[in-house]
């Protein structure tokens, strides 16, 4: 491994103002073969990262909520198959939109299609069902703090009445699939997903710094956000997103399937190795062998795929359970390999599973609107060229 190179490229994107902070884990066959940090955690209080520090998930919180599923689905208590409103009566008579019109949808919304992301269910944007959910999200933080809280539950339930922005399975679009599925989990379980995931992934994974807050005591170890600032320096960002709390100081009546977890670099590595060793982690049987196979796999048809091949930064990718995977190496505008899979996060964080190579990359900051950077593709480049 070329840890010379990577760590030059680090400092120099903290030294000049690219990121606060952030640190870097490359394992092969499950074992370290680089760890990297950099930069601060809290600028203002010059508190630096640390192996321990903990960062802002976001969207890389997707890839543990299709587990989830997934886990249910080989235990028989679900079935891909089936509609979205045998669990959430908001999904019955839905509607969509094409060309203008609001028209009842052909055929039902289906579980299949929420792990696809071909459900027509959006973010926030400009059209009518991204307003209407733009809506949604706000009224989350409105009611954060009152005396009813919106719960998981609830959202899911309400988003089934938006629009949808095209007919169930026709497309791709990147929306609020992972945190329906969050619900479902919820109603299957019998628990809330918070604990489901606890149960299932955290406490056997030793992932003892993973959840959807953080407690007071552990509340120095959250690293703070930082934006790009107007001078094209940085500034503390304080702001919520996609109903979570920025400060993350309280378990929230509303638990993001899509977006609501924190976690550390180690805790993330566990949850990662088990999927690179086929669903086994520390002698301990998570998931089966052919649930992480399907799990891992792209599940995209030719005109799914051209929708989502509008993603600028993912070509060569197709999309599968909640992640991308990565179908022609020469197509994509990074080094990679054949079969890899993982996801990113609003926040800039960002994981890879290499499975022919046995490698799990992973990257961890937090700042707002980062995605897959310019500086993750440069460290990942470093780290697939110094393959054997």
């Amino acid at each position: 491994m070329k840890l010379q190179e990577l760590r030059e490229v680090l400092y120099l994107a903290m030294s000049g103002e690219e990121i606060a902070g952030a640190n870097l884990l490359v394992l092969k066959e499950g074992k370290e073969i680089c760890y990297l940090e950099a930069g601060y955690a809290n600028r203002e209080e010059e508190i630096p990262i640390r192996r321990d520090s903990i960062f802002r998930l976001y969207s890389m919180t997707k890839p543990i909520t299709a587990a989830a599923v997934l886990s249910l689905v080989e235990k028989g208590k679900l079935d891909l198959n089936e509609p979205v409103s045998k669990y959430l009566s908001g999904f019955r008579a839905q509607k969509k939109i094409e060309n203008g019109s609001l028209l009842p949808v052909e055929r039902e919304m289906r579980l299949v299609h929420l792990l696809s992301m071909t459900s027509g269910l959006v973010y926030d944007g400009a059209t009518e069902p991204e307003r209407e959910t733009g809506k949604l999200f706000a009224e989350i933080l409105e009611r954060m703090d009152g005396e009813r809280p919106m719960s998981t539950q609830e959202f899911a339930n309400r988003l089934g009445g938006i629009p949808l922005a095209f007919e169930p399975g026709s497309s791709w679009k990147y929306g609020t699939s992972a945190d329906v599925l969050g619900a479902v989990v919820e109603l299957v379980s019998g628990m809330s997903l918070p604990d489901y995931l606890n149960q299932t992934f955290f406490e056997p994974l030793e992932m003892k710094d993973t959840g959807f807050f953080v407690p007071e005591e552990k509340q120095k170890r959250l690293v703070k956000a930082y934006k790009k600032d107007e001078k094209g320096g940085l500034s503390l960002y304080t702001g919520s997103h996609l109903g979570i709390q920025n400060e993350m100081k309280h378990l929230p009546a509303f638990a993001s399937g899509g977006a609501g977890l924190v976690s550390t670099i180690d805790d993330y590595a566990a949850f990662a190795s088990m999927l690179q060793q086929g669903g086994s982690w520390q002698g301990k049987r998570i998931l089966r062998p052919r649930t992480v196979e399907f799990l891992t796999s792209a599940r995209l048809n030719a005109v799914q795929k051209a929708a989502f091949g509008n993603w600028v930064g993912l070509e060569g990718f197709s999309y599968g359970n909640l992640m991308r995977v990565m179908q022609d190496c020469g197509q994509a505008c990074l080094l990679g390999t054949e079969g890899e899979y993982g996801w990113d996060g609003w926040m800039g964080a960002y994981f890879s599973n290499h499975p022919k190579e046995k490698v799990s990359f992973l990257f961890l900051m937090n700042m707002p609107n980062a995605g897959t950077t310019s500086l993750v593709r440069k460290l990942k480049n470093i780290v697939i060229s110094s393959l054997e």
